[in-house]
């Protein structure tokens, strides 16, 4: 059986309007759904994430009025080395009726003006991996064009939200970087002089994804540390999974009332 028949026996037929996926810190807003949880290795093509913190079931159901599906944990490069790893789970909730995926993850900030435990909305990014998710697909449909990537539509809703919310939110440019290494300070210099305001390890190649199979796009990112040498805080792991909870808090806020204030589909 396909994952998409399985999750229509379970969850029901109805289609959903938005796909999130969660980050560092946010697994816990698929509780709030009140809907049915499978776990990811139920569910044929979806992939295996070992990273800690991340909570790798599909979550389909209503939050704040709207039909949802929620994937807890991402697969991610550094993992298994393939950029299109998340292609399976994203042709799923295309198949599933999303119109637009909502992305957040964790991130090294190079701004004084966003520091840990804020949140930055992703304006646009850099795709310093140079890896791309496309790669091997034989349709000219692979020639994706990457202006406005995370919808500006998307996005002014998303800064209306924080508003209503009374939380700041920035904008700026994400830095995708391969991972599972943290950057040099060298290599953060560079990023910064291109134009980059954050880095983290995710997220472009599912942004790629999502334009490739015509769903809109926007994603935010929680500060959890300046990036390497801003600051004289140790990275890790451990570091970035103490401090998202931090930013999760709002981030859940912003995501919440963002989907209260969309009308009906």
């Amino acid at each position: 059986m396909e994952a998409i028949d399985i999750i229509r026996e379970r969850a029901g037929a109805e289609p959903v309007r938005f796909g999130l996926i969660l980050g560092s810190g946010l697994g816990h807003l698929s509780a709030a759904v009140e809907g049915v949880a499978i776990d990811y290795a139920d569910l044929p093509g979806f992939p295996e994430t070992g990273v800690s913190g991340h909570n790798p079931k599909l979550v389909v159901g209503l939050l704040e009025g709207q039909r949802v599906a929620v994937l807890g944990g991402r697969a991610h490069y550094y993992e298994h080395g393939d950029p299109a790893v998340m292609r399976p789970a994203l042709e799923t909730l295309k198949a599933l009726g999303a119109e637009a995926l909502l992305l957040t993850n964790a991130a090294g900030s190079f701004r004084p003006d966003i520091p840990p435990g804020d949140l930055m909305l992703i304006r646009d990014h850099l795709n310093f991996s140079g890896r791309n998710p496309l790669i091997g697909e034989p349709t000219d449909a692979r020639f994706v064009n990457m202006v406005d990537a995370y919808d500006p539509m998307l996005r002014a809703a998303l800064m209306r939200a924080a508003g209503d919310e009374g939380i700041a939110l920035e904008d700026g440019v994400y830095a995708w970087y391969s991972g599972p290494s943290f950057e040099t300070p060298a290599e953060i210099r560079a990023l910064r002089i291109l134009g980059a305001d954050a880095v983290g390890m995710s997220t472009v190649p599912e942004v790629i994804l999502a334009r490739f199979l015509g769903i809109k796009a926007a994603a935010i990112s929680t500060i959890t540390n300046m990036a390497a040498g801003m600051s004289d805080e140790k990275i890790s792991h451990e570091h970035t999974k103490a401090m998202a909870p931090l930013g999760a808090a709002k981030l859940e806020r912003i995501l919440r009332a963002f989907l209260r204030a969309c009308p009906p589909p």
